[in-house]
């Protein structure tokens, strides 16, 4: 419960002393932002039986009538309407609202976090509201501008290339020395920049160089290929030519395609 209170009610999006970073104008925002909501879209709904006069109403949420007598919920800013207990839940997560709380809008009903972001963007970072004039937005998220920075080594983005890594940005240094897989023909990294080739689970550059045959060194980028141990071929007679007194292994025979350089900004 204490969990789904703080994801539902985030003490952030209404106390500026969770916010102790904010300047004096956000401070005045927030404070103002979080007494309008209060007015106007805060409640708590009331669970009890129907009442005669509601029986057969639908539930406002997915019309399945309410008998007298069934437990129902209401919310007095709504009007006379009921929901279903398992019903009464934020019309954008879908999870049910803590001790009844919700704030509606336009006749819909919220939890308190995304009813807020209904309003203001939140920070990917530190889950606080953003009032500044401007932010950083990226892969469909918001960033305050001082927060967006890369996750391993906190290096400031803005203005930067970068590679999304786990929902987080990461800068190129860091994505090439710690998460770019190595090329298994020349060993180094496949950067960001570059064209990646996978075929059970190994790792190419694209390049005519690193992506061939490793006996005739015929590029092999959209052709069929022979996999072994580790090695590619154009053909099982390039693989024989390449370790004729070798025991026979399984080999595999397949198309191989390039995917799309690592996404960054």
């Amino acid at each position: 419960r204490a969990r789904a209170l703080l994801q539902q009610l985030p003490p952030q999006d209404c106390d500026e002393r969770y916010c102790p970073e904010l300047a004096e104008e956000e401070r005045r925002q927030l404070r103002a932002f979080s007494a309008r909501r209060r007015q106007e879209a805060l409640g708590q709904g009331l669970a009890c039986p129907v009442p005669g006069p509601c029986h057969g109403c639908p539930c406002r949420k997915c019309g399945r009538r309410l008998n007298k007598g069934d437990p129902g919920v209401s919310a007095s800013r709504l009007g006379d309407q009921f929901w279903h207990p398992s019903c009464f839940s934020c019309h954008f997560c879908q999870q049910q609202l803590v001790d009844l709380i919700y704030f509606q809008q336009d006749g819909r009903i919220y939890c308190g976090r995304h009813h807020a972001e209904l309003f203001r963007p939140r920070c990917a970072s530190c889950d606080q509201l953003i009032f500044m004039e401007e932010c950083i937005e990226a892969e469909g998220r918001r960033w305050h501008l001082e927060h967006f920075c890369c996750l391993e080594c906190d290096e400031p983005l803005c203005g930067q290339r970068y590679v999304m890594r786990s929902g987080r940005p990461c800068c190129q240094g860091c994505f090439e020395s710690l998460f770019a897989e190595p090329c298994q023909a020349c060993g180094d990294p496949i950067g960001a920049d570059s064209e990646e080739v996978t075929h059970q689970g190994l790792h190419w550059h694209a390049r005519a160089a690193c992506f061939c045959c490793s006996l005739c060194r015929k590029p092999l980028r959209g052709q069929p290929l022979t996999l072994r141990r580790g090695r590619l071929f154009c053909s099982d007679s390039c693989s024989r030519g390449q370790d004729a007194s070798s025991t026979a292994s399984s080999d595999s025979s397949d198309s191989a395609f390039a995917s799309a350089p690592s996404p960054d900004s």
